[in-house]
């Protein structure tokens, strides 16, 4: 008899294949493939953006989280949903305001109108930067996509891996941002009733006697504190920055701004702005939830979390499946999963391919390429960055054998974020910014990354402090500074 979970998965797996067929018969031209011709409907943007922004890392990486430091992981909550407040209510419309006016479909295009650069600098840098990092946090994505199908499924890594690759690169390689924009709002949706489903089932499946308090609390009391194991001290304090400070990835990172570039209008920004923010604290407290859920079931006083749940807790989403879902249903849960992961992949794949192909290939290498020619080239450019990040993550799979989804997916969004938040932001908002102060800003958020991640965490008496914070904030600031004393200093 065929395995339930397998035949859900085949549909799950047919859909996606479906929409990057139906979606590469509506592209006519290189804004179609690259931007959906910028006809995107609120629901559809908004939930793309959210889908894309939040990854495996989500279901994987925030259950596990929550699991293990309870309800201190609300903290990644609160800055995920300040990020989005922000990036939807203060810079989308003035992002997508200066794209159309400038005709950009890719952010060194942004960049480069903005500036009036009459140089490529700004372009190559841009372009090599998305890149490198994208095939970084891409890898980290297939990575998940392995242990998911280990996890849930009992499959080998390796060949989860190669499965989840392979049905993602089909479906970008047919239909481009605009299948990726489709396939988004249908794995979007999944992740978000998964992720509300399975807490609340989880919670009425208790005991009518049971207390959710009082057992955290037995099971060990800094479960319930919004602090951390002992309390409020300097250093859980700049635990709590490092986790609020997530958010920051969303104020500017490309994978989440094309689709302020994708959308309609303005006006589809102000309603899209309300799915996303409410989509965000929704999914995002369901997925603690799961977490602290998980610890209470499936742990007992006295056992290390990590021997029962896993690494960092990254099987408790699992585990709790299997404890409170019939076996059908858990089905449907892989497929949340993967959505997590694979619309994460698929636009950064689309995001990194237009910056090699367009930005770097058609503007410099050879301005008089067709359109046919460049989607082909990007078709080719998509499959190339998906095998260097497919290689990446079997690397680091033998090299790391005990990372941890969590922070391996955030290095790669710190790492993306470093590099274009400052720069989006001090674009939109500070007249005085100049091309050389973006440079500068872009090289130092790319070069402080690796600094703060593996360098400074070294150095006795601070090095705890960095290591808790982790490199978001400290790799933000000092991109913001440089760029601003660059564009006061050389004009």
């Amino acid at each position: 008899m065929i395995d339930s979970k397998l035949i859900i998965l085949a549909i799950y797996f047919s859909i996606l294949l479906g929409i990057g067929f139906f979606a590469s018969k509506r592209i006519t031209n290189i804004s179609d493939y690259y931007v959906g011709g910028k006809k995107l409907g609120y629901w559809i943007a908004a939930l793309s953006a959210r889908s894309t922004g939040e990854s495996g890392w989500l279901l994987i990486g925030v259950t596990g989280m929550g699991a293990l430091i309870g309800v201190s992981a609300f903290w990644i909550v609160v800055g995920e949903v300040l990020g989005v407040f922000i990036s939807w209510q203060f810079m989308a419309k003035k992002f997508k305001r200066l794209t159309d006016e400038y005709n950009s479909i890719t952010i060194p295009d942004f960049l480069v109108s903005h500036f009036r650069s009459s140089t490529n600098t700004i372009r190559i840098i841009a372009a090599a930067a998305l890149s490198i990092i994208v095939v970084i946090y891409v890898s980290a994505q297939i990575d998940v996509t392995g242990k998911t199908f280990e996890s849930f499924l009992g499959f080998n890594y390796y060949t989860g891996i190669i499965l989840g690759f392979g049905i993602v690169v089909l479906y970008i390689f047919s239909g481009g941002f605009l299948a990726v924009a489709w396939s988004d709002f249908f794995q979007g949706s999944l992740m978000f009733v998964g992720l509300l489903l399975l807490p609340l089932i989880a919670y009425f499946s208790l005991s009518s006697d049971a207390s959710l308090i009082s057992g955290l609390y037995a099971l060990d009391p800094a479960l319930l504190n919004i602090w951390g194991p002992g309390g409020f001290s300097l250093l859980n304090f700049v635990t709590v920055v490092g986790l609020v400070s997530i958010g920051i990835g969303f104020m500017g990172s490309p994978q989440v701004y094309v689709r302020f570039m994708a959308i309609k209008s303005e006006n589809e920004i102000e309603k899209g702005k309300w799915v996303a923010i409410i989509y965000t604290l929704l999914s995002d407290t369901g997925a603690v939830m799961i977490g602290i859920l998980g610890r209470y079931i499936l742990t007992k006083t006295g056992q290390d979390p990590e021997a029962v749940l896993g690494i960092a807790g990254e099987n408790v989403l699992a585990m709790l499946l299997n404890e409170v879902m019939p076996m059908f249903i858990i089905g449907v849960y892989i497929a949340a999963v993967l959505s997590a992961i694979m619309s994460t992949v698929d636009s950064l794949l689309v995001v990194a391919s237009s910056a090699v192909s367009r930005d770097f290939y058609q503007q410099i290498v050879r301005p008089d390429i067709d359109e046919d020619s460049l989607m082909g080239l990007s078709k080719k450019v998509t499959l190339i960055l998906a095998f260097l990040a497919l290689v990446v993550a079997l690397l680091v799979s033998i090299l790391s054998p005990d990372r941890t989804v969590f922070w391996f997916i955030i290095f790669g969004w710190s790492g993306i974020a470093a590099t274009f938040c400052p720069v989006i932001i001090l674009s939109l908002f500070w007249d005085g910014y100049t091309e050389n102060g973006a440079i500068a800003s872009m090289i130092t958020g790319f070069l402080c990354v690796p600094i703060f991640k593996f360098i400074i965490p070294a150095i006795d008496g601070i090095g705890i402090y960095f290591d808790k914070l982790d490199v978001m904030l400290p790799s933000v600031l000092l991109a913001v500074i440089a760029g601003v004393a660059t564009s006061k200093t050389i004009k």
